[in-house]
């Protein structure tokens, strides 16, 4: 299935959580620094998934992370896996376009439901970029158009290259505009059960939102929450 590079210092944890992935089917290249992190992505090798432990010898797991967008974007899915809880730390690694946050120790049947869930998506993105036959445009009445099927929003043409969590964001705010939610309403929606999330976390996404989309379409409701405005 998947080709997956997986950055883990700790021995036994990366053995432990490689051969489940191997199981399931997947492809794993293992690192124990960010050093070989990078130099395995400088090597040309194509990743579908990395999973990324922030605490690593030589280069931070967070270098490696902006190493990955910066280069090859949403076609990439990144996963940190780290046993920092602190809500900054998320912050940081969603503001880097991290697409999933998982604080160890991590539950190898989680992981797994994890990884297919965002390889999915990267399969789609990537079917997307390279099909031909369908005229987005026609679908929307607007500028700004959400593909769902590919995980994609569009203004003017041009992909402005949302991750998993900011595209679920602004679907629900969008398909539902004019309707206020909170953000502990947003938390359930976006994420799953396993995944433990605060108001800071909406407010991060929101901020990175805010920055990709061409207009201010979201009105921060002061007390409440967040909606999609009527009229821009």
């Amino acid at each position: 299935m998947a080709k997956i590079l997986f950055l883990e210092d700790e021995n036994t944890i990366r053995e432990v959580l490689s051969e489940y992935m191997r199981v399931a089917e997947h492809e794993v290249t293992e690192c124990k620094n960010g050093e070989d992190a990078l130099s395995i992505i400088d090597g040309g090798i194509i990743f579908d998934i990395a999973i990324l432990d922030i605490r690593v010898p030589k280069v931070s797991g967070l270098d490696v992370l902006k190493r990955i967008k910066d280069e090859y974007g949403e076609s990439v899915g990144t996963i940190m896996l780290t046993a920092y809880s602190d809500i900054n730390t998320q912050i940081e690694a969603f503001n880097y376009e991290a697409d999933d946050y998982i604080v160890k120790p991590a539950s190898p049947i989680i992981l797994l439901k994890r990884i297919q869930a965002l390889y999915r998506r990267v399969e789609k993105s990537r079917d997307f970029d390279n099909s031909s036959g369908v005229n987005l445009q026609n679908k929307y009445d607007d500028e700004l158009i959400i593909d769902e099927d590919g995980y994609r929003v569009f203004y003017k043409g041009e992909n402005l290259r949302l991750t998993v969590s900011e595209f679920s964001l602004m679907k629900i705010l969008k398909d539902n505009r004019g309707t206020v939610f909170s953000r502990d309403i947003l938390i359930n929606k976006i994420f799953d059960d396993e995944y433990i999330a605060n108001d800071r976390i909406i407010d991060a996404h929101i901020k990175n939102l805010r920055k990709k989309l061409p207009h201010d379409y979201i009105e921060t409701v002061i007390g409440i929450g967040y909606r999609w405005r009527d009229e821009i």
